[in-house]
């Protein structure tokens, strides 16, 4: 800091005694500095604390960030179409801010198509890109050549892993899924019987890692409840809704369904067709218009939600700092909330 200020380029110049070319050139890394000047220089940062404005830096020079978002092709899932909405609304924000993001779909839940979309030409020309992730080899392998490029990969809602992906952005999904346990273990109320799971997919990451505190806390603190085979309904409503149909036709037992992903529609047209939506718990994730509705009604008994705004916001953010140098940004795992009918926002 000079004088209650941070220190700036000049500082740094008039302390070290050279010209604010040479300490351009240090700070870059270029050549053409004797090591005496540079080690002048380095000595004067550390002393003054000079921290470097990147972002402003790239801006003066005319630098245009492009960045690239994957999403996977699913116009009946809310959730996703907000994703896709916020990734919109960034991208025009980040006109003024001489950014360009460009969005493309990959076939939801197909591993194939989305390593070939991560492995196109055109994400060559990306600074960095984002992913909602399918967790599977072929995914990890598109990642790694990407990182072998210089690529940053950002993982966004659902992660592959091992991979080299920069980081994860989105919630701790197996605390979420711990927490559904929770909810549902407890408004079941000390009844008996059997829960049933349904994922759009176990090669999602995330739901993968909810089913897993999902078990591990129905295990311990709910022994009384037992847990059906996870169920796919590809998040599609008309896919799901013939499963807990005939979940609840073969077993009378069953006090709780929790859904890890969309498709929450059929859930509550099998319900209602069976007459249970009075008597069997439901959990489910996100507080789209329809869950709403369906925690006002009191089909679904509660929601965890994650702000699709939050984490566009912080890929974005994380993209940004990847291309600017900061290889030590890493962002906080995104909260959950948790929503019942009677704390609707």
């Amino acid at each position: 800091m000079e004088g209650g200020r941070p220190a700036t380029a000049g500082d740094v110049a008039v302390a070290a005694g050279v010209s604010l070319a040479t300490v351009d050139r240090v700070l870059n890394g270029r050549p053409g500095v004797r090591d005496v000047t540079a080690r002048a220089v380095q000595d004067a940062v550390e002393r003054l604390g000079f921290r470097r404005d990147l972002a402003a830096a790239n801006l003066a020079r005319g630098r245009r960030y492009r960045f690239r978002f994957l999403v996977p092709d699913l116009p009946q899932n809310s959730f996703m179409q907000a994703v896709r909405h916020e990734i919109d609304a960034a991208a025009a924000r980040g006109l003024d801010q001489r950014m360009t993001l460009t969005v493309e779909t990959y076939a939801a839940f197909d591993p194939l198509d989305l390593a070939r979309q991560l492995g196109a030409r055109r994400g060559r020309d990306a600074m960095g890109i984002a992913v909602v992730a399918v967790d599977a080899p072929e995914v990890r392998d598109a990642i790694a050549r990407l990182h072998a490029d210089g690529i940053a990969v950002v993982t966004m809602v659902s992660d592959a892993t091992p991979s080299r992906r920069t980081c994860f952005i989105g919630p701790d999904n197996v605390a979420a899924g711990r927490v559904a346990a929770s909810l549902l273990g407890r408004f079941v109320g000390g009844r008996r019987g059997r829960v049933l799971t349904v994922a759009g997919r176990m090669t999602l990451r995330d739901h993968a890692e909810r089913r897993l505190g999902f078990a591990q806390t129905m295990e311990r603190d709910f022994p009384a409840l037992s847990l059906l085979p996870v169920a796919e309904g590809l998040d599609d409503w008309a896919v799901t809704e013939p499963i807990v149909t005939e979940a609840l036709r073969a077993c009378p037992d069953l006090v709780g369904i929790y859904s890890m992903g969309a498709g929450n529609r059929g859930i509550v047209a099998a319900l209602e067709a069976a007459g249970r939506a009075g008597d069997v718990v439901a959990v489910g994730h996100e507080l789209t218009p329809f869950m709403r509705e369906a925690l006002l009604g009191g089909t679904f008994d509660a929601a965890i939600n994650q702000d699709p705004s939050d984490e566009v916001r912080r890929a974005v953010q994380t993209l940004k700092a990847l291309a600017d140098g900061r290889d030590d940004f890493r962002p906080d795992p995104v909260r959950i909330d948790i929503y019942l009918k009677d704390n609707l926002p």
